[in-house]
């Protein structure tokens, strides 16, 4: 029975959607309100709010900075992946903890077998639910990787935009 209630009012919110326009850089904030008193007043239906904010058109943060890949990396709740070529790595170094996986691998990478990656690259295989930074020498490379991680699937994918040149400057600093 409530099954039935809820599935009668599942288009409900997303005529909600479609039908308001919001113009850009505009809030979203009334749409927001119209979606929660409807959630509000339909408890047997799913949380669409939840829902909603994951489709909504604020932009997501898909930069990290010194200090938070830094808490990252501490905390291990991200997988860092440096996508510049193993030489530069062997050059100039690297970040530690990070797997070098050079950007035209990276497509390829993130389909391979956990077993496969590990083998390759030498570290976890990302999952699509994970936290990944992506890096490079200065964040032209590691924001390419982001586009191909997102158009993957992976929801939580970040980049460094200082990039290893950033990453020496603070370092060097302390």
């Amino acid at each position: 029975m409530a099954l039935r209630r809820c599935w009668r009012f599942s288009g409900v919110v997303p005529r909600l959607l479609w039908s308001t326009t919001v113009q850009p850089g505009a809030s979203v904030q009334g749409l927001r309100s119209s979606v929660s008193a409807f959630v509000n007043t339909h408890p047997v239906c799913i949380n669409t709010e939840l829902l909603f904010r994951r489709f909504s058109s604020e932009p997501q943060v898909t930069e990290v900075s010194y200090e938070q890949l830094k808490q990252l990396l501490a905390s291990r709740k991200a997988v860092v992946i440096d996508v510049r070529e193993p030489w530069e790595l062997r050059e100039y170094g690297n970040i530690p903890g990070s797997i070098n996986v050079p950007l035209g691998q990276v497509n390829t990478a993130l389909q391979l077998g956990p077993e496969e990656f590990k083998e390759k690259y030498g570290g976890e295989m990302p999952q699509q639910t994970d936290n990944i930074v992506f890096s490079c020498l200065a964040g032209i490379r590691s924001k390419n990787a982001l586009d191909t991680a997102a158009s993957l699937g992976y929801k939580d994918a970040q980049h460094y935009p200082g990039g290893w040149q950033d990453w020496m400057k603070q370092e060097q600093h302390k």
